[in-house]
């Protein structure tokens, strides 16, 4: 496992540079392993560096596509996540952090159609207009970048979904709730309430 102060959605793409012993460690042995993936989780309380944190038990499944070895045990890792996981128990720390996890596919919910995620698409590319208008050197993407064009509508649709919550600016606790809503309606109100959060950040920003 490896916590980290920002969460990670499904299908993102994941850089990181190895330093510290536990880790060089665990890189070491998933190298070896033949099946370099991980889980990552979203550090409650605490840093990264140097043990003790406190943790949440929603993360990601992530593998290492490419890994560079840059001397004295450091690695430069490109990684990318894949499916959606939750810890059913924590284990020792030993050499590095530990879990017992199970893969959380989507639970059975109230209905997304086609009609959903266009209007969702919409509220992205009306928040990114506005982001732009706001003069906070934001450059507005066009929306076939916004939106994902037919590529992101050919996805399943939770995958869907996802990639359209990382073109969202939200915060992590925003984040959070969208990776750990149970149901696919869940995760698109999860994602409304973001955008909902950014706005009012931006609505704030403009009338100082």
């Amino acid at each position: 496992m490896f916590p980290l102060e920002w969460v990670l959605l499904p299908g993102e793409e994941l850089a990181l540079r190895i330093f510290e012993l536990r880790y060089t460690v665990l890189v070491g042995d998933l190298m070896r392993s033949g099946d370099p993936r991980f889980g990552v989780v979203l550090i409650a309380r605490g840093r990264e560096v140097g043990g003790g944190e406190q943790r949440n038990d929603v993360g990601a499944m992530a593998r290492i596509t490419h890994c560079d070895e840059l001397g004295a045990g450091r690695y430069a890792l490109r990684c990318l996540t894949g499916e959606r996981i939750r810890v059913r128990e924590w284990l020792a720390d030993d050499p590095y952090p530990r879990a017992i996890v199970q893969a959380w596919p989507d639970e059975p919910g109230e209905p997304v159609d086609d009609n959903a995620f266009r209007e969702l698409e919409d509220r992205i590319v009306l928040l990114h207009k506005r982001m732009a208008q706001a003069g906070r050197r934001w450059t507005l993407p066009g929306r076939g970048s916004l939106a994902g064009g037919r590529r992101l509508r050919s996805l399943d649709p939770e995958q869907r979904l996802y990639s359209l919550a990382c073109r969202v600016p939200m915060g992590e606790a925003d984040r959070y709730a969208v990776l750990s809503a149970p149901s696919l309606a869940e995760r698109m109100a999860a994602v409304y309430e973001g955008i909902e959060t950014v706005s009012a950040r931006l609505d704030f920003g403009t009338s100082r």
